[in-house]
């Protein structure tokens, strides 16, 4: 129900997320229905403030939606010119032969090596030139129902003390009101986990199942520099039951952008993927990448890798769901931005036809979905991901080479994700506990110095975002049972268990936090809930990165 204290605005669509399928949505809807009125909101400080640049497009999806984008100058500038996918043991690299055929969907010919921020903030110029309104700093932090329909959003309160009092800068937030409300807002949004359950949107679906991407960009010398180069890697340092890997691509100018991917399904309790990440940068295949070099950026971010079998109803009574927020990510071929864009852009359509004919719900969307090539692509590699989850790492990619050359994606049968990621942890006195090396400051590092390259901010007299229901049932579960396990996957050192005589208690340092929602995610109670901070609010990844 609408906040008489609140103002409101009215318009035709409303999209929250002003990442690639919310842009893409915006500038589709002015191109298809040029008078409709589009607004878009942004909770980071700017377009793209939280992206971890340093990403592989293929720009399938981006000529599609704006055909001349060389000429409009996209910053699409460094081709893929050469790759590579190795398994790497503790000391050892061997490299996958004939990649294009054993694995085709990780084959990056045509593609880009790009700064994802940088194409954001240029698709939101495109979709400002069209007549979108862009408002970035306003998070979304409420769903507006009635009548069980959604009709909107509304942005939060700012000023809001600890004490959830209003502050001397207090200011109510404001409604948004929409015809159609898409929600564009990444994987695990908010806004879009409460209409999931609002309207059992995953009923009959797998749970989804998530990956936490860590990732760096570095600064190298130029005779170092390998404009193009593309290497992907899977095996050491994970066991042969969890799933993951690394990758390393050389772009722009003498940046080079470094991450790696644990699924958040793995079991041991004692497994810290900031450390994993850390330690890759030592093994012979990766170590002279980053000679001379110097870190400049660090962030990272949930990716939903579920796949079609996840996918959850994409509409609901006043809007649908889009890009990652959705689960449209490819994860074989290690790209969402493409198939994000696409959902975006069949959605708009959707709500364009839906404007025309003066009809309540864009009900064509599900079915231009399922028609297009995006839920093809999707298809065919259904069977990879949970692959490995049920097979193991090697065998995973064994299955993966059968299915890639012989079935061609076609397989009669389809694997299955049966538990959700909270589920798996094993207690901590049944698994192995790992030594990690301590950081050398120059080529590993620890989490707060990592954290500070992400220019995270959040107004310390604000309430905590990060909400523990019940602090017994972590004591009794988390740290009885699991050690704390939140302060492993954490990247960011958000959570720390302190021990203070015979009591043992969780201290949340909100103001760490880089939005990557890994702890709304694993969580083995689903105890904790990420909300959503001030407008503004997290990290602030550089321009142009």
């Amino acid at each position: 129900m609408s906040d008489s204290a609140r103002e409101a605005m009215e318009f035709d669509v409303v999209i929250v997320g002003g990442g690639p399928a919310g842009l893409a949505a915006a500038i589709r809807l002015r191109q298809t229905a040029p008078d409709a009125t589009v607004c878009l909101v942004e909770k980071g400080s700017e377009i793209g403030a939280h992206i971890v640049s340093g990403a592989v497009i293929e720009p399938r999806a981006l000529s599609e939606l704006i055909p001349d984008w060389r000429d409009k100058g996209a910053p699409l500038n460094t081709p893929v010119t050469e790759e590579s996918m190795l398994y790497l043991t503790q000391t050892r690299a061997f490299k996958v032969p004939m990649l294009d055929r054993v694995m085709p969907h990780m084959s990056n010919h045509g593609n880009y090596i790009i700064s994802l921020g940088e194409l954001c903030r240029w698709l939101a110029s495109q979709a400002e030139e069209l007549g979108v309104e862009i408002y970035p700093g306003f998070a979304a932090s409420e769903v507006l129902i009635e009548n069980n329909r959604v009709v909107g959003i509304a942005t939060g309160d700012m000023g809001v003390g600890r004490d959830g009092q209003p502050g001397p800068n207090y200011a109510p937030g404001m409604e948004l009101r929409a015809r159609h409300t898409l929600f564009a807002e990444g994987c695990r949004g908010s806004l879009s986990k409460k209409v999931m359950a609002h309207y059992d949107l995953r009923r009959g679906v797998d749970p989804q199942t998530y990956g936490l991407g860590i990732k760096e960009v570095w600064e190298i010398p130029a005779e170092n520099h390998r404009p193009g180069l593309v290497q992907h890697s899977f095996g050491w340092p994970l066991d042969n039951s969890t799933y993951g890997g690394a990758w390393l691509y050389h772009f722009g100018e003498n940046l080079v952008s470094y991450g790696f991917v644990v699924g958040l399904d793995y079991e041991n309790t004692w497994l810290s993927p900031f450390d994993e990440m850390q330690r890759v940068k030592t093994h012979p295949a990766f170590v002279h990448h980053f000679k001379g070099g110097r870190r400049i950026v660090y962030g990272a971010r949930a990716l939903s890798e579920g796949g079609v079998q996840s996918i959850p109803r994409l509409t609901f009574p006043g809007g649908a769901l889009i890009g990652d927020a959705a689960g449209f990510l490819n994860v074989p071929k290690i790209k969402g931005t493409h198939t994000a864009m696409k959902s975006g852009m069949l959605a708009a359509e959707a709500v364009a036809d839906a404007l025309a004919n003066d009809r309540v719900e864009p009900a064509s969307f599900t079915t231009r979905v399922k028609e297009s090539w995006l839920w093809e692509e999707l298809r065919d590699v259904r069977n990879i991901r949970p692959a490995f989850s049920k097979f193991g790492a090697r065998g995973g990619a064994l299955y993966s080479g059968i299915d890639a050359m012989l079935l061609r994606g076609r397989a009669p049968w389809t694997l299955h994700h049966r538990h959700g990621d909270n589920e798996t942890l094993r207690a901590a006195s049944l698994c192995a506990p790992i030594d990690y090396p301590k950081p050398d400051g120059t080529l590993t590092f620890d989490r707060l110095s990592s954290v500070f390259l992400s220019a995270t901010n959040h107004e310390e007299d604000q309430p905590v975002h990060l909400k523990v229901r019940s602090e017994a049932m972590w004591k009794t579960v988390n740290w009885d049972v699991y050690r704390s396990p939140e302060s492993r996957y954490c990247p960011a050192g958000v959570y720390e268990a302190v021990t203070e005589g015979d009591e043992t208690t969780l201290q949340i340092n909100a103001q760490n936090c880089v939005h990557c929602k890994t702890c709304d995610i694993k969580d083995p109670t689903q105890n904790i809930d990420w909300e959503t901070p001030e407008g503004g609010g997290g990290p602030n990844y550089p321009g142009g990165m």
